[in-house]
């Protein structure tokens, strides 16, 4: 895969993660939920995010 290819789907998978956020965080705000705690709860969402394809040292 070329790197412009690479690019634009990265790209497009960042624009549909943060429409998802965006909406969660709505129908979050719509419901009561406190803005700011729930972006936190966003935060260590993407901080619990595991990489399948990290190397383990030797």
């Amino acid at each position: 895969m070329a790197c412009v290819e690479k690019l634009k789907v990265l790209r497009e998978n960042l624009e549909e993660i943060q429409q998802l956020c965006q909406d969660a965080l709505e129908d979050a705000v719509l419901m009561g939920c406190d803005e700011s705690q729930f972006k936190q709860v966003l935060t260590n969402l993407v901080r619990q995010l595991d990489n399948p394809y990290r190397e383990e040292p030797e």
